[in-house]
């Protein structure tokens, strides 16, 4: 069928012409009186667009929007939020230094807004709060991702609270998306998939001042096979996920390189993009001339890489047919051979038999890595320590960055007026000046309490609704229609569990003793009620199961109208649930969450977290924020695991929690409990902002990788060709370089104060003494004399040699008491080198 196309625009009148320039930024996420200007302007159609402001426009009638356009107070409502948006724009940041090298952020995607369905959870959601907080400091990052026709999946269940998934798909020319064009049409650029050509155009989002950029395949020129390469997030099988990845990575540099921006830094938003470092390299070696290990040193201290997972087999990794396939002419491009090209995947080069792994690409890849917790960054150097052979597990060159979330998104409008008016215009101008929290104590209780009342009340307004579209949508009576009037109370003690509904997380847990739980619930004189909310994967069974148990559970004791899930969670469930709620439920098994941050967004609102000390919440904890269940165990006995702690978790309920909620006095106020929200409110809003989060990100990561880019790209990038030629001629002379002797003047008894002097002898084979830090590696032994506690190091200088053995000394004292011992080690030393902690080289006595 020959279908001729054209683009139909709302006409708006010439007064309304800011509310199109409004819809299309995504700035109106986290700004409420901007939503208000669409919900005003015809609600009906507010509803019917799915909360989607461009839709809306699109949606109003022609006589609505030109009596909104004599509409003096519209008008006025209007142009307020339009000057702040300007100022906004125009404003001062955080950020002050040049704009000329920018940060790419790659991510598979992003949860921005309800309007924008391209997210499934957590990581979506935290790449979407890294761009509006990118906005807010002014950052000269941009994003890259991809489009999906389909995002993820709506979720319903059936009468018998099984999950079914439906695929509605986006109409992006009433999406506030923008189709990046030339004098020729669209911009396109292309991968290889396959021997195939795979077209991708690229369209904008505007996040605040920052732009977002997103491939999509969806495009004539291609196969229907290649269209669809962009058709859904995180469906089909591993080939689809090898192709969009590689559409991704390689993708998202040629994209930039289309629209003239030229990155100093990438950052790699978990694995799924680390193709974009094999990208990278292919650029230095084919325009201009470099070998593989100059490129690779060119692009390693520009490198960011951020870790997700916290289990092994959580890391994508690919079969190497699949490999084979898909990249069979890149070792000729990159002048490598087979073996060592896919050796750039795995932990063992040598293994034949090892998979492909992303991660392990990405940490080969990356100067600069880090985990999203604490203890996260602590599971990632144990997981992956055998990149770094030799290395001390405390050395693994993993850190961490805590995740964060984005205040003015999560935290209620409501919550946000009250918050505004206590603390100032300074609260929304500076987000960097976290002190600002410290003002919590400024709020009455009363107000406090009245404000998050009010948002319980709509919490359950909205779950009611919710319930009731459901029941129609099943086919239910009447009468079972008319009992979600009735489902749950907006004074009762409302606990919330939302997050993806995975067997780790056990969303049922607290249905492991039903006869506990059957006498808090049925408690009239302190009701206790629960919300559940989540999706599973379409493929993870057991998941469904967890969803279908909680519907029965409901049914079989007849507690439905205190015990209820609402279906398809999203960011407009989780905004209701986060600011509405009392207590946030966190069940993991330790450790495997990484961070999660939806008991971030609810601390922030007030809502009291109760969890697993894993992720975030293992840092973040205090008894003056919230509980904790159990003291961070772990057990290989999962059964008994899941015993132990839904005790501990009914304990809390019974002993803590719920007495707490209902100790009133005479004007009704929980007094100890409001203590408790704005303690949370003062700490985990400055702890656990996304501000925070990104100041972290950019003094750590991105301030230091683009001024290694700015000090690589001098002389034509002469530093990264000096380097690579020291690492090969460290390559070279390794296997011949030794630790002949080291002697000291130890005593089987040293004083505290005393004087140790250390030499080691050292066959230095054809290397400069300056072309090696040689390090005195002491401290407290350990119980079973295997180990170095808490160690210091001390650089070791050359005072003599025989021939090529060389004498390296040094002079310390002796401080600690105790056992204490030490030996000597051998790392690479170059001033272009931005880590001695190079995989394979390290050499100790």
């Amino acid at each position: 069928m020959n279908i001729s196309t054209y683009t139909v625009k709302p006409k708006l009148p010439a007064s309304l012409k800011p509310l199109e320039e409004i819809a299309r930024n995504l700035w109106l996420s986290w700004n409420f009186d901007a939503v208000q200007l669409f919900i005003r302007l015809d609600y009906e159609a507010w509803l019917k667009s799915q909360q989607s402001p461009t839709r809306t426009l699109g949606m109003v009638s022609q006589e609505r929007l030109e009596k909104a356009a004599k509409d003096d107070s519209y008008l006025a409502a209007m142009n307020e939020v339009y000057n702040r948006f300007q100022k906004y724009k125009k404003g001062e940041t955080w950020y002050r230094g040049s704009k000329k090298d920018v940060v790419a952020y790659f991510s598979m995607e992003y949860g921005m807004d309800v309007s924008l369905p391209i997210y499934s959870g957590g990581l979506g959601i935290l790449s979407g709060d890294h761009m509006k907080t990118s906005s807010d400091m002014g950052l000269p990052l941009v994003g890259v991702g991809l489009l999906y026709r389909q995002g993820y999946f709506s979720q319903y269940l059936n009468a018998d609270g099984f999950q079914q998934e439906s695929y509605p798909e986006n109409d992006w020319h009433n999406m506030p998306v923008e189709l990046k064009t030339d004098k020729a049409g669209p911009i396109k650029i292309s991968v290889d998939i396959a021997g195939q050509e795979a077209f991708a155009q690229i369209w904008e989002v505007r996040v605040g001042r920052s732009s977002l950029f997103l491939l999509d395949t969806n495009i004539e020129e291609n196969t229907p096979e290649i269209r669809n390469l962009t058709a859904a997030l995180y469906g089909g099988d591993k080939e689809t996920r090898i192709r969009q990845e590689i559409l991704l990575g390689i993708g998202g540099i040629r994209a930039l390189r289309a629209l003239d921006i030229n990155p100093g830094a990438t950052h790699m938003n978990e694995g799924h993009s680390a193709f974009l470092g094999l990208e990278r390299i292919r650029e230095f070696i084919q325009e201009k001339g470099f070998s593989f290990a100059e490129a690779q040193e060119a692009v390693w201290p520009t490198n960011i890489f951020t870790t997700h997972t916290p289990v092994p087999a959580g890391n994508e990794r690919f079969d190497i047919s699949l490999m084979e396939k898909y990249f069979h002419s890149w070792p000729q491009m990159l002048g490598i051979s087979w073996k060592d090209f896919l050796g750039l995947g795995r932990i063992q080069p040598d293994d034949d038999h090892e998979t492909y792994c992303m991660t392990v690409l990405a940490l080969k890849l990356a100067a600069y890595a880090n985990g999203v917790a604490r203890l996260h960054g602590k599971v990632s150097r144990l997981m992956w320590k055998d990149l770094w052979p030799g290395l001390p597990l405390e050395e693994v060159p993993i850190g961490h960055v805590t995740n964060g979330v984005h205040p003015r998104t999560w935290v209620s409008s409501n919550m946000t007026d009250l918050l505004d008016r206590y603390f100032g215009p300074h609260f929304d101008d500076e987000p960097t000046d976290l002190a600002i929290w410290n003002r919590m104590d400024r709020i009455s209780d009363e107000e406090l309490w009245r404000t998050h009342e009010r948002r319980r009340e709509r919490l359950v307004a909205f779950a009611r609704d919710r319930i009731r579209q459901h029941y129609r949508r099943t086919g239910a009576v009447e009468r079972r229609i008319q009992q979600a009037e009735d489902a749950l109370s907006p004074y009762a003690l409302t606990l919330a569990f939302a997050r993806r509904f995975a067997t780790y997380k056990r969303g049922n847990l607290l249905l492991r003793d039903p006869e506990r739980l059957l006498r808090l619930v049925r408690d009239n004189d302190r009701p206790v009620q629960l919300i559940f909310a989540g999706k599973a994967h379409p493929m993870d069974m057991p998941g469904k199961e967890l969803i279908r148990e909680i519907i029965h559970f409901a049914d079989k004791y007849d507690v439905t109208s205190r015990i209820v899930f609402i279906e398809n969670y999203d960011i407009t469930v989780a905004r209701y649930l986060t600011g509405g709620a009392d207590v946030w439920l966190n069940t993991p098994r330790r450790p495997m969450e990484a961070s999660g941050t939806s008991g971030m967004k609810a601390s922030m609102n007030g809502v009291l977290n109760c969890s697993i000390l894993d992720g975030w919440w293992d840092e973040a904890y205090n008894p003056n924020v919230g509980w904790a269940i159990g003291q961070g165990e772990t057990y290989e006995d999962t059964q008994l695991q899941d015993d132990i702690e839904s005790k501990a978790l009914y304990d809390l309920l019974e002993r803590d929690i719920i007495p707490l909620f209902y100790q009133r006095g005479r004007d009704g106020l929980p007094r100890e409990w409001i203590r408790r929200m704005k303690d949370c409110m003062r700490e985990i809003g400055q702890s656990m902002s996304s501000h925070r989060m990104l100041m972290d990100y950019s003094n750590q990561f991105y301030f230091p990788a683009l001024k290694n880019y700015r000090r690589m790209a001098k002389d034509e990038f002469a530093e990264a060709k000096s380097v690579a030629a020291y690492i090969q001629k460290l390559r070279n002379a390794w296997g011949s370089l030794r630790i002949n002797r080291v002697e000291s003047n130890a005593r089987p008894v040293m004083h505290r104060g005393d004087a140790l002097t250390v030499t080691a002898s050292i066959e230095l084979a054809g290397l400069n003494p300056d072309e090696l830090r040689v390090e005195l590696f002491h401290g407290t032994v350990s119980n079973q004399g295997a180990s170095i506690e808490n160690p210091r190091r001390a650089e070791m200088k050359p005072v003599g040699n025989e021939g090529s053995v060389y004498h390296f000394q040094v002079r310390i004292e002796c401080e600690d008491t105790g056992r204490q011992g030490h030996t000597v080690r051998i790392l690479p030393k170059h001033e272009g080198l931005i880590s001695p902690y190079k995989p394979g080289f390290v050499k100790w006595a």
